[in-house]
């Protein structure tokens, strides 16, 4: 076996499993006789005392160790108990357990009868010594129940540490891992068997840990259930002990040498280097004393040697074999291979540990200035600047654009937005509006962005909406009366102004306030990437955690200042709309704002030239009975004759009625064009004032043709014949839907988006911390420490020191330990 180990500076090189073999049996032979037995012992007890320490203090130490794997039913239950010398129930424990089980067998000749002991929860102190080994089965379910409850879960990685000493264990530790299963127990998770294969890769995945994987000898190599996952974590053994457990039901079918040979050496499943050991165990499950079961493992190996050697045919190669057949080789394989990988790992164990004292000493030290800073006014003042400092250049990078933290944990998509901000859908809007990367999680000045371009999605959605005829009989007649030959123009636009101002206002105090809440999310972000930021960068973080009354005063005025923030960008864009919609403004008179309104400007100047009194300015749909009641007393003005009252036969006639001024050219007909007489023929305004000799009509087409362009359509009037004339209420509506078009396209294109960035982006960054800190750090000493009083801050800053304290006694006392076995070896 070879690893290399990650964690330790200096590099260590273990051989194959064939050369460790035989170079441990090597020394059986060569090893010195008056070598002490109190050496290996103590090693032994200084990595048993640094496990212990790293299990209680969650320390990630690079100690050898065996982590035992296979499935419930291959053995590794009772090879546990022979391992340890006796009986305690462990079959039932492996098929209860969820929890890995650290077991540190320790040599002790003058425990004649076994001592363990538990390792307290969360502590590196023992508990007190379990008698009964029945006991030992109900501890183990026991801590196992409760900590699956409190964590709510399937499984855990916490292990169990439990110490044993006898006279007859070896000086070995061993981490039990829960038996792989294939399908859950009854009134557990399905997922469970998933869970636990992941678990146990875990804990065998760090490469300074010994794999002892365990496979009955009735599973042939070629269908094993578990090699595979084997090969996952280490792919060519180098690491991996394999043992072939309950060998005495596969002896009986071996009558020849060969077959025998054949079987033992595995070739062309495992390698041509990797060597399994063959083991059996008595069966016999019954109550028997401690010495009766160590003889009976005795006798079982014996049985196996002899059947081997007298019942086939040729016996077996036992110099190649034999150091891998029975129980006893592979325990004082795994003891020697154990303490001669605690003898390779001590100079950087050594190393490491006074690495580690030497941090824990310095997190005391910045301990006690901590604690004593609790009352220093200048301290919390310098603290208190540099954390929301911090804060401030972090909701700058946000905004510039950062992918850290991940945005997909910290991010949130457009409906998330919507729904958390309480805001909801954009005000008056029917369409559903969905702008690109609305599924994005998104924060910070792409989220700002994509607000922006949503605004504008849901602005340019919405149509002039409809005005009642009352309305525009309101407008038109009053602007009739006052002369100035642009009545109708003034009527459309006062129409498109007042509905700019109602139905625009409230898009804009929306994205005001969804823009706010983006960047109120930021500071949550901001905070976690301070923690984040600092800790990868190796700094110190300003710590000032516990202090809720200053956290809280730091996230009000941060809220505060984004609330001011949209109240001022709220006045101003109403400015902006104030502007546009103003009767000063000529916004509704510039000739470029809708490209195909510039072929009905003649239709609506000659409109507008008709300087007809009020009364003849006819709105209503019954429109030509008001006409003609109009002109009964007017000479010389021949009755108008509608479509119904003409007949098919007399079209000609009544053309030739008409006076020259009165005729119009009319177009190439269309097949959607009527076949009416009267086709092309329009009147004047009520009163029939002539515009001028000779002097053309053209229809009012343009918006009939361009209906659908921008977004707008006419609202009004009868639009199935484009070749009718149009009357005065639908070109008003016609011509308050551009108005409103171009008013909305002025507001959009030319203020918003420069008001939003200036009101909202330029203060964060150069306003933020001024601020925040006016708000936090302009008062008196008195009024500031208000925020630092916490009582629980500092008790929690005082249980911390004490356990950095007894973090530092362990410590200091395995890195003592560890001197004196250095020096030793």
């Amino acid at each position: 076996m070879a690893t290399t180990n990650s964690f330790l500076n200096t590099p260590t090189k273990t051989p194959t499993s064939t050369s460790i073999s035989k170079k441990h049996h090597h020394k059986q032979h060569t090893a010195d006789p008056n070598r002490s037995a109190s050496e290996f012992k103590d090693r032994f007890e200084a990595y048993n005392r640094l496990q212990a320490a790293a299990v209680a203090f969650g320390e990630k130490l690079p100690i050898p160790e065996i982590v035992a794997i296979g499935g419930q039913s291959d053995g590794k239950s009772s090879l546990l108990e022979a391992l340890l010398g006796f009986r305690f129930n462990v079959r039932e424990v492996e098929m209860g357990t969820r929890r890995p089980l650290i077991l540190q067998m320790v040599h002790d000749q003058s425990a004649l009868e076994p001592r363990c002991r538990f390792q307290e929860e969360d502590s590196e102190e023992y508990g007190s010594p379990v008698v009964l080994a029945s006991a030992i089965a109900d501890t183990i379910k026991s801590r196992t129940e409760s900590l699956l409850k409190r964590t709510r879960a399937a499984v855990s990685s916490k292990p169990i540490v439990m110490r044993a000493e006898y006279a007859h264990c070896p000086n070995l530790t061993i981490i039990d891992t829960p038996g792989f299963v294939l399908k859950a127990k009854k009134g557990e998770p399905e997922r469970t068997p998933d869970e636990i294969l992941s678990m146990v890769k875990s804990l065998a995945s760090p490469p300074h840990r010994i794999i002892l994987f365990l496979q009955q000898s009735s599973v042939e190599w070629c269908s094993s259930l578990w090699l595979d996952t084997i090969r996952e974590i280490d792919p060519t053994f180098r690491r991996t002990v394999i043992v072939v457990s309950k060998f005495d039901n596969r002896l009986k079918e071996f009558t020849e040498r060969w077959e025998v040979d054949r079987y033992l050496s595995a070739s062309g499943y495992l390698g041509e280097n990797t060597r399994p050991f063959f083991v059996a165990l008595p069966k016999d499950r019954g109550t028997i004393s401690n010495d009766e079961f160590r003889r009976q493992i005795s006798q079982v190996d014996a049985e196996m040697l002899h059947y081997l050697r007298d019942s086939v045919k040729g016996g077996f190669d036992e110099e190649k074999y034999r150091s891998y057949v029975g129980f006893g080789c592979l325990r004082d394989f795994l003891e020697a291979e154990l303490q001669r990988r605690y003898k390779e790992a001590a100079p950087a164990t050594l190393a490491l540990l006074e690495q580690r004292c030497g941090e824990v000493t310095a997190d005391l030290a910045r301990m006690e200035c901590k604690i004593n800073a609790t009352s220093d006014v200048a301290h919390l003042r310098k603290s208190a600047m540099l954390h929301a400092a911090a804060l401030c250049n972090h909701v700058e990078a946000l905004i510039d654009g950062a992918a850290d933290p991940a945005p997909e944990q910290w991010g949130k998509t457009t409906e998330e937005e919507r729904l958390e901000s309480g805001i909801g859908s954009w005000p008056s809007v029917t369409a559903e509006i969905k702008p690109p990367n609305a599924s994005l999680r998104l924060y910070g000045g792409a989220a700002f962005e994509r607000v922006m371009h949503e605004f504008r999605c849901a602005t340019y959605s919405i149509k002039c909406p409809p005005v009642s005829r009352e309305k525009v009989a309101n407008i038109l007649l009053a602007h009739t009366g006052r002369g100035g030959g642009r009545g109708i123009t003034e009527a459309a636009a006062e129409i498109a102004r007042a509905a700019a101002r109602s139905w625009l206002a409230p898009l804009l105090d929306t994205a005001c306030d969804r823009l706010a809440f983006v960047l109120g999310n930021l500071f949550d972000i901001s905070i976690e990437k301070n923690h984040g930021n600092d800790s990868n960068n190796g700094h110190r973080p300003v710590d000032m955690e516990g202090y809720i009354g200053f956290h809280a005063a730091l996230r009000q005025s941060y809220n505060h200042f984004m609330k001011d923030l949209s109240k001022e960008c709220k006045q101003l864009l109403r400015h902006h709309l104030d502007s546009v919609t103003s009767p000063y403004s000529h916004v509704c008179y510039e000739n470029n704002f809708i490209g195909s309104f510039s072929s009905g400007t003649n239709s609506m100047y000659q409109l507008n030239q008709a300087t007809a009194s009020p009364l003849c300015l006819e709105l209503s749909d019954g429109g030509a009975a008001l006409r003609k009641e109009a002109m009964k007393d007017q000479e010389n003005i021949p009755p108008e004759k509608s479509a119904q009252e003409t007949t098919p036969g007399k079209v000609t006639e009544s053309r030739d009625a008409l006076r020259e001024c009165q005729m119009t050219v009319p177009e190439t007909p269309s097949p959607d064009q009527p076949s009416d007489g009267n086709y092309g023929i329009k009147r004047e305004l009520g009163n029939c004032v002539e515009v001028g000799a000779r002097k053309r009509q053209p229809r009012i087409t343009g918006n009939a043709r361009n209906h659908g362009q921008n977004g707008e359509s006419l609202l009004f009037g009868n639009g199935d014949n484009i070749s009718r004339p149009v009357s005065t209420y639908a070109e008003i509506c016609s011509s308050a839907a551009q108005h409103f078009a171009r008013i909305r396209e002025v507001l959009v294109e030319r203020s918003v988006a420069s008001t939003l960035n200036s009101g909202f982006l330029t203060p964060c960054r150069e306003r933020l911390f001024v601020a925040l800190g006016l708000n936090l750090f302009a008062v008196n000493d008195e009024k500031f420490m208000d925020m630092f009083v916490a009582p629980g801050a500092i008790d929690s800053l005082e249980n911390e020191r004490q356990s950095l304290q007894k973090r530092q006694k362990i410590l200091h006392s395995c890195l003592n330990e560890f001197k004196s076995v250095a020096r030793a070896l």
